[in-house]
């Protein structure tokens, strides 16, 4: 049976002044659709949504929808009408309270997407930005529909909201369009993916890694040689394809193709010389705290007893929920959060590059390029330098765009500008407080990008697992214990110790484990710190025997503790490369120790994909 239409897009066209936003532009969404909807700020995606779904008319063409079509729209631009929290999520149902009370998914989206903690009394006008959104999706996600449309729907929730709305649309029978740039998200929901560019929507089967392989090919048919092995495509194929087996989801893209089109693709980073390079520019001493403890503005103690060292070159990933210290954790390594005890050290060396989520940092009467080159005029990332205009073109300004005066730039446009000014200002230290936010995936891809090549210590916050995973080399957590953990299989450990901890009662702490090493080169101890052992993973319908299932599990756990070892082979490896790298050259030792590190990263590597072999065949 064919599968309903449920809205068609026939030679639609959209234009503002002299820009064509869409141009000819033909498609539709069927029932049972997941859509996610890509491209560059700008480029029309909200445009899009807004014709399909009729909040906007395209300039020509024609749309058309099913009888009776039950639609639900969530973009940047909805409003609230209700006064409350209650009455703007439950007041759509016409049900009584007693009613929606007793409906099981019902309560599930309002414990998921955060609303109880809101508190359904609370009055729409006290609300933040970030918290009238979630009531918005909130107020979509209650209802029974046939179409779903969402306009960065991830871009106010932590981790665990991304992971639990990416659960809830998979098992929704409601079809979805869905713009983002959550690159972990759109892999794990899309079916398919439509990339708005140059005014045309190109549609592509499956989410972002099939996206990924099929604009890595396009390139490389369209490219030189040279050109070709340099593609960011191809690196981000390339990173995908030699991570961590948990880190994507199951590739629907032919593995052999996808194989040969990355062979001559180096690996992302060099760390051994990034580590060398970071220990030279930095020395033994970057951040420290010592003994200390951190306030919440309540008078909550949010850590305590907390000793962390960074080192040079560490790239480490921050997560954990709404509340639980970490903009405080990360104002206490800048200096501009006040200890409640103990004391911070900063080497004398110490640049650091702070980009905030507040936006109140730009000058807004200078034009972008002014406010860049008043930064500086060149940076130097690694080997390469780059003017300001330079810079400004790779994270999304044109030559053109760079005359526009910063107080008419849109609101992502200027979190690129204050990313662009912090890169130009040369830090060794960085600090990234929701780099992702109203930042397209081009561009977090340039970013990334860059960021490869930039020998310093960093540290990340970030909803985005995608990202974290991307640039991080650990991953650590705040659980609301008092401790800072840290989590050797990264977001993955974060979200199962979560819902452990849900289980037993106490969704505000982690459940107490075992101390372990951790996976990062600098040092850390506290009430929290340690490591959780490999989980066994989940079940999947795979349709094998009960006994040969759980052999496969069995072998899984096991290859998943020689991993864990592996990670912290790795982290002493690291240590040792970049204390020799501080002392006396000696070539001999440096070239052993790098000789070490190679194994590990070989042995790893074909346990990664032995542990992916026998996750195909547990999924069937």
């Amino acid at each position: 049976m064919a599968p309903t239409n449920l809205i068609n897009l026939e030679q639609g066209s959209v234009s503002f002044g002299i820009r064509q936003v869409l141009d000819d532009v033909s498609l539709g969404v069927n029932a049972g659709d997941r859509i996610g909807v890509v491209g560059l700020n700008g480029g029309g995606k909200t445009t899009l949504l807004e014709i399909l779904t009729g909040v906007a008319e395209p300039d020509t063409g024609r749309v058309s929808r099913v009888s009776g079509l039950r639609l639900a729209v969530v973009t940047q631009r909805t409003e609230l009408a209700a006064d409350t929290v209650g009455e703007s999520v439950l007041g759509g149902l016409g049900v009584a309270t007693h009613e929606w009370a007793g409906d099981a998914r019902i309560r599930a989206v309002l414990d998921g997407i955060g609303i109880h903690d809101l508190g359904l009394d609370t009055a729409v006008d006290d609300l933040s930005g970030g918290e009238r959104r979630r009531v918005s999706l909130a107020a979509a996600l209650v209802q029974d529909l046939d179409l779903l449309v969402l306009d960065e729907p991830t871009n106010h929730l932590d981790v665990e909201g991304v992971q639990w709305l990416a659960d809830h649309l998979r098992a929704r029978s409601s079809a979805l369009v869905v713009v983002t740039h959550d690159r972990w998200f759109l892999d794990t929901v899309a079916t398919h993916t439509w990339e708005v560019v140059d005014g045309r929507v190109e549609q592509f089967e499956g989410g972002y890694n099939d996206w990924v392989f099929a604009r890595a090919e396009r390139d490389r048919q369209a490219a030189a040689s040279e050109s070709r092995r340099q593609n960011l495509m191809r690196k981000e194929l390339a990173w995908l394809r030699r991570g961590a087996p948990a880190r994507t989801s199951k590739p629907r893209y032919r593995i052999e193709a996808a194989e040969a089109l990355i062979k001559d693709v180096p690996p992302p980073r060099d760390s051994l010389r990034l580590s060398s390079f970071a220990a030279r520019r930095l020395g033994k001493v970057v951040i420290e705290l010592e003994d200390a403890r951190l306030d919440a503005p309540d008078g909550r103690t949010l850590v305590e007893d907390l000793t962390w060292r960074l080192a040079p070159g560490e790239r480490l990933g921050l997560v954990g929920v709404n509340g639980s210290g970490k903009t405080t954790l990360l104002r206490a390594l800048a200096g501009e959060a006040e200890l409640g005890a103990g004391r911070r050290k900063e080497g004398k060396t110490v640049r650091i590059g702070w980009l905030k989520q507040e936006l109140d940092d730009l000058p807004l009467d200078q034009r972008v390029l002014e406010a860049i080159e008043d930064v500086a005029a060149r940076v130097a990332f690694g080997d390469i330098e780059l003017s300001a205009s330079q810079l400004a073109e790779r994270l999304g300004f044109t030559p053109a765009r760079q005359r526009t005066p910063v107080g008419d730039l849109s609101g992502g446009e200027r979190r690129r500008l204050q990313l662009t000014r912090v890169l130009m200002a040369e830090p060794n230290v960085l600090l990234l407080d929701e780099p992702t936010n109203d930042l397209d995936i081009d561009t977090l891809r340039q970013l990334e990008d860059l960021l490869d090549g930039w020998p310093g210590t960093m540290v990340v916050i970030s909803h985005d697992r995608y990202l974290v995973e991307r640039i991080c080399d650990s991953v650590w957590a705040l659980f609301g214990d008092g401790g800072l953990t840290n989590l050797p299989r990264g977001i993955d450990e974060y979200l199962e110790r979560r819902k452990r901890a849900g289980a037993a009662g106490d969704s505000g702490k982690v459940l107490r484990e075992p101390a372990g090493a951790g996976s990062g080169s600098g040092s850390v101890s506290g009430s929290g710190a340690g490591s959780a052992s490999p989980a066994t993973a989940g079940s999947g319908g795979s349709g094998l025997s009960s006994s040969d299932e759980r052999a496969l599990r069995k072998e899984m756990s096991k290859i998943e503790r020689q991993m864990l070892k592996l990670d912290q082979r790795q982290a002493t490896l690291h240590e040792a490369l970049t204390a020799a790298a501080g002392e006396a050259l000696d070539t001999e030792k440096l070239a052993s120790l790098d000789r070490d590190l190679k194994d590990v990263s070989a042995e790893k590597e074909q346990l990664e994909e032995r542990w992916m072999e026998l996750g195909e065949q547990v999924e069937g």
